[in-house]
């Protein structure tokens, strides 16, 4: 799922945990990761939401997490920001930052 700077915290508080992409459209490896975020987000993890920011789109939330290279991916449990990790992922290792 997409989100606005103006969803995100509603996000972050309605979910234990987010895994957060901050992408672009012109990216080519945000490209390749996006069938990996969409087989996950179709996984329907338990507690778990997927989200997608676009970088061009919402300066301001990219700008609050210091995003300077894409894809970037965050995640947070319980409002807060646990692990974060630059460039391409697997599936399996997208799925490990999600242990806890």
């Amino acid at each position: 799922m997409k989100i606005t700077n103006e969803e995100f915290e509603r996000v972050l508080k309605e979910n234990e945990v987010v895994l957060v992409d901050f992408y672009a459209t012109w990216c080519g490896p945000c490209k390749m990761l996006a069938p990996v975020i969409e087989e996950l987000s179709e996984m329907n993890l338990p507690n778990v939401a997927i989200c997608k920011v676009d970088v061009d789109e919402e300066r301001e939330l990219s700008n609050k997490f210091g995003i300077t290279s894409i894809p970037t991916i965050y995640v947070f449990r319980n409002g807060k920001a646990e692990r974060h990790a630059m460039g391409y992922r697997t599936k399996e290792q997208l799925l490990k930052m999600l242990e806890f």
